[in-house]
């Protein structure tokens, strides 16, 4: 099977990579450029783990073809923030406990984003319609959404706690 090299922006530098007809643009991101976040769940469009953005709008990687990304921008989960400088919503997530085993994580958060750069507001409902597609299945939801409503209103968060008195905190690891 033949080949094609395409160039695409991966989270803000150029990069290139070889796609066979019709791969997948999640393959090639976590097999060729080693972008892990982007996760492999169902492969067929409905979990939402792999959920990335191409020029700012959420899409399922594992639907992509990789050769339609040539000369767009994509950013996945890698390109939102760094260990350092979290992006709010991750910050967000942090805060009120959002993550439990991390597979979901990356895809809810990248569509969070995309929530919240169209102008989404803390309005549960409309985060739920949001983030509809995507599955969990360690939380029940209210601590995502509660995240997505925090960073949708721009709260600032102390990383060495969590919501008060409901969570666990970083400092302690739980060993309240």
């Amino acid at each position: 099977m033949s080949t094609r090299a395409i160039a695409f922006e991966l989270n803000g530098e150029p990069v290139a990579a070889l796609a066979r007809p019709l791969e997948s643009l999640q393959s090639v991101l976590r097999a060729q450029l080693g972008m892990t976040g982007t996760k492999a769940g169902c492969r067929q469009g409905g979990c939402g783990s792999c959920t990335v953005h191409v020029d700012g709008e959420p899409a399922l990687s594992c639907l992509v073809p990789a050769e339609h990304v040539e000369g767009r921008a994509v950013t996945t989960i890698e390109g939102l923030g760094t260990p350092e400088d979290l992006a709010p919503i991750q910050q967000a997530f942090v805060h009120h406990y959002a993550a439990q085993c991390g597979f979901c994580t990356s895809g809810m958060m990248l569509a969070a984003q995309a929530y919240i750069d169209r102008g989404g507001s803390d309005d549960h409902a409309a985060i739920q319609e949001a983030l509809g597609g995507h599955v969990c299945r360690c939380t029940g939801y209210a601590k995502i959404v509660d995240a997505v409503a925090a960073a949708a209103r721009g709260d600032s968060f102390d990383l060495t706690t969590t919501a008060v008195g409901k969570y666990t905190t970083m400092a302690t690891g739980g060993a309240e």
